[in-house]
């Protein structure tokens, strides 16, 4: 086999051995005060004991997945936020409609009793005298009283 080649692979196996896991002696003791040592050699003091601690490196395309699940998830939380946040700015809208509604129905009903109570309707002028109106005028303005009414309370 060609030296170089294997030199390479020999390399490589090594990097790889390397990289994916740690093994290596930690060794324990409790000094006469009560503190706890760990140390990578051994000391030779009294109780001394051998550890056996190994780590597997982290698993990049492990980590990256999850972060780009955390991210989806985030950015899936946030729409929702923001599509919760426009259906109650929607339903405000709808009720602040639908009150502005009735405020008008309430206003336009007012208006169609007066008219239908009073003897004679007026309007007034810019000079602030009073117009009163023949009786097609009436027949008019009561019927867009009517017309409001039933754009309003419906």
């Amino acid at each position: 086999m060609n030296r170089k080649l294997l030199v390479l692979i020999l390399s490589a196996a090594a990097v790889a051995a390397g990289a994916s896991a740690f093994a290596g002696e930690i060794y324990r003791y409790v000094d006469e005060e009560g503190g706890v040592h760990y140390l990578d050699r051994p000391t030779g003091e009294a109780g001394e004991q051998r550890l056996d601690v190994t780590y597997a490196g982290t698993n990049n395309a492990s980590v990256s997945e999850q972060v780009k699940k955390r991210h989806e998830y985030m950015a899936a939380r946030d729409e929702a936020r923001e599509e919760a946040t426009s259906r109650r700015e929607a339903d405000a809208l709808a009720r602040a409609e639908i009150e502005q509604r009735a405020a008008k129905c309430q206003e336009h009903r007012a208006r169609l009793e007066s008219y239908l109570q009073s003897r004679r309707l007026y309007r007034e002028t810019e000079a602030g005298e009073r117009e009163y109106l023949d009786e097609s005028q009436t027949l008019e303005a009561r019927q867009k009283v009517e017309e409001q009414i039933q754009k309003n309370c419906s």
